[in-house]
């Protein structure tokens, strides 16, 4: 899959070091000018659903799993590869130099129904909601963010990619 952009979350990282790597899955599920996203009800933001795949998950698995614990909703379809996102982040890990993240986004489909959801404890402490919503509404609300001092870590890389769709599959 094609890589759209690699974002430095911090600066003087040796992205060349040692490394702790994690694959993320994120899904693109389109009604016309509205995009399903999950709504951090305490801070603001949208996010595309999805997250950290697990030990011995495909790609389709971990979609399904991810929309239907952030959105309470089935998968119905997993379509082509929209790109993939490279961030580079301090770890947390010790004698480790970087974290590095990919995130691949697809197009996908899913029901019509937001049904009971299976959040992690940081997701429900950040109030995750889904919704949808028409991407130029979600573009302003996450930039409208940027001003402030604490962001969470995925908002610039939500932004590129909600500007990317904005401009290659509209």
């Amino acid at each position: 899959m094609k890589i759209l952009t690699e974002i430095h979350r911090h600066e003087n990282l040796n992205i060349l070091g040692k490394a702790v790597y994690r694959t993320a899955i994120r899904g693109v599920a389109l009604r016309g000018r509205e995009l399903l996203m999950v709504h951090s009800t305490e801070v603001g933001d949208y996010k595309f659903p999805g997250g950290g795949m697990n030990e011995g998950e495909e790609h389709e698995q971990a979609l399904r799993r991810e929309i239907h614990e952030e959105c309470g909703m089935s998968l119905l379809h997993f379509g082509q590869g929209v790109g993939a996102v490279v961030e580079y982040i301090r770890p947390q890990e010790k004698d480790y130099d970087v974290f590095k993240m990919t995130s691949y986004y697809y197009l996908c489909e899913v029901d019509n129904v937001f049904g009971e959801q299976k959040l992690d404890a940081y997701e429900k402490d950040l109030g995750f909601k889904p919704v949808w919503l028409d991407i130029d509404e979600t573009i302003r609300a996450n930039k409208s963010l940027l001003a402030r001092e604490q962001i969470p870590g995925w908002l610039k890389r939500e932004i590129f990619v909600l500007e990317y769709i904005r401009q290659n599959l509209f």
